[in-house]
C-alpha cells in the first residue's frame, strides 16, 4: 500500500504516504500544531510523534492541552534525570524511572547516598540538556545487542529487565539522548520530541529503595523530583509541597499535645488528653448524626474464635493481616473489621421484612497487622476505630437506602467545609453472584446518585468481588485528595452467614448488606482534618476553645470566675496561671492555634467584662461575660451533636 488514510478526531481523514508519521499528520493540518505537538495517539494506543504510520488508522495529536501530556512530560523528565545522574556519576547504574500522580522517581546503584548538593547538581545538568534542545529517538535494537551492550556498559539490573520483559521478543525498545554516549535506556515509551520541551521541573528528595521494592534485593537511592507543563504550575506545586510540610499532621500532632507514638506499640496511637477530646468530639459528633438516621450503637467482641473467620472467608484469604492469637488451645483473631460481628448480631434473632432496615453502628478498636515498613502517622496504623455502620435491607430497599446514605455523606462533610466528589465502582472481571444481581444492584446505585443530583463518576471494573460500592473523595485546604467514605454492597456474606429474614409471603429470604464508613477511620479522619485546617479547628472541634489570660496574679480570682462560668455553659476552657508576661501568654495560646483568647485586667475585673481576642483577627475589644458566652455557644452550636 502506498498510501493509507488517516482519521482525525473530527471525522474528517487524510491521505498520506505509508511510512508517514504522526508528525507528518501535525504539519500536513497546520505549521502551529506541527510546532505544539508533543505525541500522538494512534488507534488508542500513545506513540512518538516519529511512529511510522503503516495502515490506516486513528490519529489524535497529543498537545500540552490533552490529558496524556502531563505523565508523558514526567516520563521523559525521568529520563533527563538519570542521564544528569550518569554524568554526575559516571558509575551510578539506572533502575526503573516512571512517572507518578506527583511527579516522577528514578533509581540508582551509586557509591554513596545521595546528597543535597548532589541534587542540585543533577538539576544543573537537567536544564544544561534541557537547554541543548536534544532529540529522544526511539531505537529497536535485536535483543541479544541489547543485552550485550548493556552488560558490558555496567548496567546488569537492566540486562535482568531485558530478560523478563522481552522473553519471546526479537527485538527490544531502547531510547537515546542525542545518542548512546549521551544516554540509552531500556524503555518502551513514549517521549516527548526533544529535550528543549521540559523547562518546568524540579528535584525534590532522596530516599533509600531497592530493586523491585525487595528488601533482599540490591540496595539502591531513589531521586524524587516533579514536573509541569509550565512554571506557573510548577510554583504552585511546590508552594502547596512547602504548605503540605506546614500542615504535616506528624508535626502538628506533637506541637498541638493531640497524641504521641513509643516503639513499645508500633503503629498504635496515644491519644494525649487534648487529642482524647478531639476524638470523642467526632464520635460524640457521629453519633448525634446517625442516631436520628435510625441507627442503633452495638459492641461486638474484640477477639473471635478462628470459625468465625472461616466463616466470613478472611481465614483463608486474609490471615496474614491479622493478629493472631491463642487461648486453650483454641485459635482467636483480633477483629480486622466490624461486618462479621455485626452479622452475628443480626442472626441472633428472627427478623422480619417489617424490621427491615436495620442499621448498626460501632466505634470499637480493629487490628490489621500491617509491615512495620508502611506505618505512617495516623494514615497508616495497626490499630484504628472506624465509624462502621452495616444496613440489612430488603432488595427492594436498595436504591433508597443507598440514597439516604449518599445525602448522609454530603451533609456530615459540610460540616466539615468540605465537598465529596462520588466514584460508582462497577463489576470487577472476577466477581461472585449472577450478573443478573449485579446489574440490578448497579442500576439501583445509579439510579440514587442520580437522585442526589451531584455528578459521580463511574470506575468501569472496579467494584469489590462481592458488590459493586461507590467512594467519596474530598479536597483539603491545598488540593490534595483523599479518599474517605464509601458505601458497598454485599450479596457473599448473608449467604456465608446464612442471613434470613420472613418476607411478607410468610417465606424466607436473604437480606442485601450495605457496609458503609463515613470518616472511615477517626485516626485518618484526624489526619486530614488537622492538615485541611492546619491545626486551626473551627470552635467546635477545638480540643481548647477559650483561654482565659489573667494580666496579673490579682486577676486569677476573677479569672477563674469567669474560667467557671464558661466551662458551666459547655464550652471547653482553660485559664493560664503562669507568671508569664501578657504578650508570651498570647503568643504561646496562638501557637496552640486556641480560638479565643480572653485577657483579664484591672479593668476588666472592674467593669465584670473580658477583652477579647481570636486566632485569626487579633483584638476584638471588650465584651460582656454573659454576651461572649452566649455568641461563642451559637458558634458552636450549628456542629455540635
Amino acid at each position: 500500500m502506498s498510501e493509507i488514510s488517516v482519521t482525525l478526531p473530527d471525522g474528517s481523514s487524510r491521505r498520506l504516504a505509508a511510512g508517514s508519521t504522526p508528525g507528518d499528520v501535525a504539519a500536513q493540518i497546520s505549521p502551529r500544531l506541527a510546532k505544539a505537538a508533543v505525541a500522538a495517539v494512534v488507534d488508542g494506543k500513545l506513540v512518538d510523534l516519529t511512529f511510522p504510520l503503516e495502515k490506516d488508522s486513528a490519529v489524535r495529536i497529543v498537545t500540552p492541552d490533552s490529558p496524556e501530556a502531563l505523565p508523558l512530560y514526567r516520563h521523559s523528565t525521568a529520563h533527563l534525570m538519570a542521564a544528569a545522574v550518569t554524568h554526575v556519576f559516571p558509575g551510578a547504574q539506572c533502575g526503573i524511572g516512571p512517572a507518578t500522580d506527583e511527579g516522577f522517581f528514578y533509581d540508582f546503584v551509586v557509591d554513596r547516598p545521595f546528597v543535597p548538593e548532589d541534587l542540585d547538581a543533577i538539576e544543573k545538568k537537567m536544564k544544561e540538556l534541557a537547554a541543548a534542545d536534544l532529540p529522544y529517538q526511539r531505537q529497536m535494537w535485536p535483543r541479544a545487542e541489547a543485552k550485550r551492550f548493556f552488560s558490558q556498559k555496567g548496567e546488569p539490573l537492566k540486562v535482568q529487565l531485558i530478560e523478563e520483559k522481552t522473553e519471546g521478543q526479537s527485538e527490544v525498545s531502547c531510547y537515546t539522548i542525542k545518542d548512546r554516549d549521551t544516554f540509552v535506556d531500556f524503555c518502551v515509551g513514549p517521549h516527548v520530541p526533544s529535550t528543549g520541551r521540559l523547562k518546568a521541573f524540579k528535584l525534590l528528595s532522596t530516599s533509600n529503595a531497592y530493586w523491585k521494592g525487595d528488601a533482599k534485593n540490591q540496595p539502591m537511592q531513589r531521586i524524587y523530583g516533579t514536573a509541569f507543563l509550565n512554571d506557573a504550575e510548577l510554583k504552585a506545586h511546590l508552594h502547596r509541597i512547602e504548605e503540605a510540610k506546614k500542615r504535616d499532621h506528624r508535626k502538628l500532632g506533637k506541637d498541638l499535645g493531640l497524641f504521641m507514638f513509643h516503639p513499645w506499640a508500633p503503629g498504635a496511637i496515644f491519644w494525649l488528653a487534648k487529642g482524647t477530646v478531639l476524638w470523642n468530639t467526632l464520635a460524640d459528633y457521629m453519633r448525634g448524626v446517625l442516631i436520628p438516621a435510625g441507627y442503633v450503637e452495638v459492641k461486638a467482641p474484640i477477639v473471635f474464635n478462628k470459625a468465625l473467620w472461616e466463616t466470613s472467608g478472611h481465614w483463608a484469604h486474609y490471615r496474614q493481616n491479622m493478629f493472631l492469637v491463642e487461648s486453650e488451645q483454641e485459635q482467636m483473631g483480633l477483629k480486622a473489621m466490624n461486618c462479621p460481628g455485626h452479622f452475628l448480631i443480626y442472626a441472633n434473632e428472627m427478623r422480619s421484612y417489617k424490621d427491615l432496615p436495620i442499621r448498626y453502628h460501632e466505634q470499637t478498636p480493629l487490628h490489621r497487622n500491617e509491615a512495620s515498613g508502611v506505618l505512617s502517622g495516623l494514615t497508616r496504623v495497626r490499630q484504628f476505630s472506624q465509624d462502621d455502620g452495616h444496613c440489612f435491607v430488603m432488595e427492594s430497599q436498595i436504591g433508597e437506602e443507598v440514597e439516604r446514605l449518599v445525602r448522609l455523606v454530603q451533609r456530615v462533610y459540610a460540616d466539615f467545609d468540605m465537598t465529596p466528589e462520588m466514584r460508582l465502582s462497577t463489576r470487577p472481571p472476577e466477581f461472585l453472584g449472577a450478573v443478573e444481581t449485579w446489574d440490578h444492584a448497579e442500576r439501583e446505585l445509579k439510579r440514587a446518585l442520580d437522585a442526589v443530583g451531584q455528578p459521580y463518576t463511574v470506575n468501569e471494573g472496579d467494584g469489590a468481588f462481592y458488590g459493586p460500592k461507590i467512594d467519596f473523595d474530598v479536597t483539603d485546604a491545598i488540593g490534595r485528595k483523599w479518599q474517605c467514605a464509601t458505601i458497598q454492597l454485599d450479596y457473599q456474606m448473608p449467604e456465608r452467614f446464612d442471613l434470613k429474614y420472613i418476607g411478607a409471603d410468610n417465606a424466607e429470604h436473604r437480606p442485601v448488606v450495605i457496609h458503609r464508613a463515613i470518616f472511615g477511620s477517626f485516626e485518618r479522619f484526624v489526619a486530614l482534618l488537622l492538615e485541611h485546617f492546619a491545626g486551626a479547628f473551627p470552635l467546635w472541634l477545638a480540643p481548647v476553645q477559650v483561654v482565659l489570660l489573667p494580666i496579673a496574679d490579682r486577676h486569677l480570682d476573677y479569672a477563674r470566675s469567669v474560667r467557671d462560668k464558661l466551662a458551666s455553659a459547655g464550652l471547653r476552657t482553660e485559664l493560664d496561671e503562669r507568671q508569664e508576661k501578657i504578650g508570651y501568654k498570647i503568643r504561646e495560646a496562638q501557637l496552640q492555634k486556641i480560638p479565643y483568647m480572653l485577657v483579664v485586667g484591672d479593668k476588666e475585673v472592674a467593669e465584670g467584662t473580658v477583652s477579647v481576642r481570636t486566632r485569626a483577627e487579633g483584638d476584638q475589644g471588650g465584651r460582656r461575660v454573659d454576651d461572649f458566652v452566649r455568641e461563642a455557644i451559637d458558634e458552636a452550636r450549628p456542629r455540635a451533636a
